[in-house]
């Protein structure tokens, strides 16, 4: 099967949708299919890969803006995971030559609006590139916090499921979310599975050691950005919680390239400043050594449509700790993850259960490897390639 897969995100890209894209892709061509990736590359042409389109870095962001170019191959399926300028140019694409198109919604647009600008910029650009008939009042009401902006992106919403022969949902939890802007596209609850651990060189000693931290210390460790909309806020307010039952315990945030500052503030208001380590983001190989030097996995944000680093803790034999109770149900089974209340006191609690409890813990532990098991990378690359084979050729426009 030929597949163009399209992405905003470059694989270089220390966080979850180039992940995802990345696994996908892997595993498609492992099986044989003929895949290619469509994604932003270095600017120069003798740097970059097949399927690599020209892009630029962006000022204080990880990622490149690519130019707008659309696949240039044949292909019997359209995968496309992002809604910036490529994957709206591959939306297009497919469109007009009544090729079957997949869009994953891997972003959740309407929470991340209220934090980044970029997001009702791209939308605009989304809308009209899609055929929206939007004025000035409707760009007006992108750019201004509010329900008028809800409504816009709602809209958008609606017009890039109408483009896509069917939605890829990451969690049920997304499936929910997207189900008043489908209409007649259908929705298939996908998950990404869980990379298999990597056989890091820095085992758990020597990495708490290179960290500062006591061998025997409690570690909470936060994997992503450290951004408000991963509610670092409440992490160091629950962390400061189990400081007090726990007074050697050490919280690690890895991945915290922005709000640096604002973090160390909050540490320093709740007491906690010097127990806590902010590491820069590392490549996807070298995660795997932080999981093994943890404790806990900590996970405060609601704003995920499925938080990968869940399943990859899970992997490592990590527990987790959440407060979104609608990512709570783990892939693969039916076991749900502990979950608490988005409170310091109820939060910390359970933080302070996971980290005191053995029995507790051995429980958790057992439940999420078992649910990486069973929802392994062959499953999810035999059900993905059953949607691909069931698509429904779409209508060409003239």
């Amino acid at each position: 099967m030929r597949i163009a897969h399209v992405s905003d995100s470059h694989l270089d890209n220390p966080e979850g949708v180039a992940t995802s894209v990345g696994t996908t892709v892997a595993l498609l061509r492992a099986a044989g299919h003929r895949v290619v990736l469509h994604c932003p590359g270095p600017l120069l042409r003798r740097r970059r890969r097949p399927g690599e389109v020209p892009s630029l870095t962006v000022p204080t962001r990880p990622y490149r803006l690519a130019v707008p170019r659309s696949p240039d191959a044949p292909a019997d399926v359209v995968h496309v995971h992002t809604t910036g300028p490529l994957g709206v140019a591959g939306l297009r694409w497919a469109t007009a030559r009544g090729v079957p198109t997949v869009l994953t919604w891997h972003t959740d647009l309407i929470a991340y609006a209220a934090h980044y600008p970029e997001i009702p910029i791209g939308a605009a650009y989304a809308g009209l590139r899609l055929g929206l008939r939007w004025h000035a009042r409707d760009l007006w009401a992108l750019g201004r916090p509010g329900p008028d902006r809800q409504t816009r992106l709602a809209e958008l919403g609606r017009c890039l499921l109408a483009h896509s022969t069917v939605l890829v949902a990451p969690s049920a939890k997304t499936a929910s979310m997207m189900a008043a802007m489908a209409g007649r596209t259908p929705i298939v609850v996908l998950p990404t599975p869980a990379a298999a651990p990597h056989a890091d060189a820095d085992d758990r000693r020597r990495l708490r050691a290179r960290l500062g931290i006591p061998t025997d210390a409690p570690v909470l460790l936060a994997v992503g950005r450290a951004t408000p909309e991963k509610n670092p806020e409440l992490l160091l307010a629950a962390f400061a919680q189990v400081r007090q039952t726990l007074p050697e315990a050490r919280l690690v945030l890895l991945g915290a390239r922005r709000h640096r500052l604002a973090i160390r503030r909050t540490a320093h208001r709740y007491g906690v400043a010097g127990a806590v380590r902010l590491l820069r983001p590392v490549s996807h190989d070298r995660v795997g050594a932080h999981y093994r030097a943890a404790d806990v996995l900590a996970f405060t944000s609601t704003t995920d449509t499925q938080g990968l680093v869940l399943s990859e803790a899970e992997a490592y034999g990590l527990p987790v700790a959440m407060v979104d109770t609608a990512l709570v149900q783990r892939p693969g089974t039916g076991t749900t993850r502990p979950v608490a209340e988005p409170t310091a006191a109820a939060y910390g609690a359970l933080l302070t259960r996971l980290l005191t409890e053995r029995e507790l813990r051995a429980d958790v532990i057992r439940d999420g490897r078992a649910a990486v098991a069973a929802w392994s990378g062959e499953r999810y690359l035999a059900e993905l390639v059953r949607l691909y084979a069931a698509l429904p050729p779409a209508e060409a426009t003239p």
